[in-house]
């Protein structure tokens, strides 16, 4: 299998609002942050912007397809519908992805549509590896002491 990666950083700003650095010339940082009561939403938290990658990458996926059958793609809209659960402790999770994808295409391309609506789903790499359950590994480091705090 072959192994790509890359590296992204959040820092910490204020309360809970973090600026993700993408790490890519041209790309601007986002500004990240979690709704009231905990934070001032400012920003999209880490559930909004799995259920955007999730519907992000289906959408490229499908519109990659097409435009390989040649199908002409007007129009693009994605719905993405996250529902929320509590676990058996009671924390919340994700329960469900639910994606609604509408592309625009002609009358007469709707056959060769067909074909791509059929298959694109397995080439989604974000979709795909959370339906498989990603490993996620965390290494906390040991906490820094921050300048004029003392001992």
């Amino acid at each position: 299998m072959e192994d790509r990666g890359f590296e992204l950083t959040l820092d910490l700003q204020e309360n809970y609002r973090f600026v993700v650095d993408f790490d890519r010339e041209g790309v601007p940082p986002l500004l990240m942050d979690e709704p009231q009561p905990l934070g001032d939403d400012r920003g999209p938290n880490a559930t909004r912007l799995v259920a955007a990658a999730v519907g992000n990458c289906l959408s490229a996926s499908a519109l990659f397809c097409l435009r390989k059958a040649r199908v002409p793609v007007s129009g693009m809209q994605t719905r993405v519908r996250m529902a929320l659960t509590r676990n058996e402790e009671g924390r919340l999770r994700i329960g469900g992805i639910d994606v609604e994808i509408h592309p625009v295409v002609a009358s007469a391309d709707l056959a060769r549509a067909g074909r791509c609506l059929d298959l694109f789903e397995d080439f989604c790499i974000v979709t795909q590896s959370v339906r498989a359950g990603v490993d996620v590994t965390v290494d906390v480091r040991p906490p820094a002491v921050a300048p004029g705090s003392g001992s």
